[in-house]
């Protein structure tokens, strides 16, 4: 085992150099210059421009930019947003937490949902549960998480007024303690409930496919020859070997936590790191986008370690052939 993820840890450190360095050579090689929002629109002279540029270092070529970029990371500092100017850990810091809240929760709920519904289609193939699941499993999966988000609002916030619109709080009121949690929650379901919906269908379709495919393998059939229960069968044999593919994409959509709900976040102006990533774009602040992208190769690194751990301890044919 020690050996098994000696190696893996290796690949993960190689394929966050790698994401680094594309990453950084897009974000500087992309249409568009900080410098011009930094400087504003009111006909900046060109003093200033030079000015600000030469203050950022934007006037170096991009493999000095990217070789003092490593300098300052290997320090452990991400630097400093061009257009907030504050420390970029600092700005991601703030926003990890509600992200963290909407995107693990909705994750969680839907890989619990979604397995669970698609196990038990499976094992009622071709039934009326099985048949409608199926239907509504590509009816969410085939909407947009956007226009989900926004009719969920437009029914429960707009017409039935039951929730709130927007924001992860109510600021015209100073709730504390108890009063405080109970506003946030509130203000969570109509976000959660569209990461839900949008994620469900997904773990649905893969934990019903797998363990269809299971339970048509001959060693199952030889199983049911033996007079083996069925309930153990799928105990012992089935749910061990069918269950794979969801910790893998439930390992890859964790990963991914960090700017995977960006759209619903911003359709529901919740204050996360997806909103602060788009809002980083649109203003070409390239140092949060290289912090954002940075955490976001480290999760996806990390998710993968873990998810090759999960699966090793599952199936540990897969650490012999390793060994092999």
């Amino acid at each position: 085992m020690i050996t098994y993820l000696r190696k893996r840890i290796i690949t993960a450190i190689l394929v966050i150099i790698v994401s680094l360095s594309i990453n950084f050579m897009l974000v500087h090689l992309a249409p568009g210059n900080p410098i011009s929002l930094i400087a504003g629109k009111d006909n900046p002279s060109p003093e200033m421009v030079a000015a600000l540029t030469e203050k950022y270092g934007l006037n170096d070529p991009i493999y000095i930019q990217f070789f003092k970029y490593i300098g300052t990371l290997l320090k452990g500092d991400l630097g400093y947003s061009l257009i907030n100017n504050e420390p970029v850990i600092k700005l991601i810091a703030e926003k990890m937490g509600p992200t963290l809240l909407l995107a693990l929760t909705g994750l969680i709920l839907a890989v619990l949902i979604g397995t669970a519904l698609g196990i038990y289609a499976a094992r009622h193939k071709g039934s009326p549960f099985d048949v409608v699941m199926n239907g509504i499993s590509y009816l969410f999966d085939s909407t947009p998480g956007f226009w989900l988000g926004l009719m969920l609002i437009l029914v429960f916030a707009s017409l039935l007024k039951w929730l709130p619109t927007a924001g992860m709080v109510d600021l015209r009121a100073s709730h504390t303690g108890f009063a405080y949690v109970l506003d946030v929650l509130l203000h969570l379901i109509l976000p959660l409930l569209t990461v839900v919906l949008s994620q469900v269908p997904y773990f649905f379709r893969i934990a019903r496919s797998s363990v269809i495919q299971v339970m048509a393998e001959d060693f199952i059939t030889t199983l049911r020859a033996t007079g083996m229960k069925e309930g153990r069968i799928f105990r012992k044999y089935v749910f061990k070997n069918a269950i794979l593919p969801t910790v893998t994409v439930f390992g890859l959509s964790l990963a991914y936590v960090v700017a995977g709900v960006a759209i619903i976040e911003i359709v529901f102006s919740w204050p996360g790191t997806g909103k602060l990533l788009m809002d980083a774009i649109m203003k070409r602040d390239y140092p949060l986008l290289m912090g954002v992208y940075l955490i976001l190769s480290v999760s996806i690194a990390v998710c993968m370690i873990l998810v090759d751990v999960i699966y090793s301890m599952i199936d540990p044919r897969i650490r012999h052939n390793e060994k092999g």
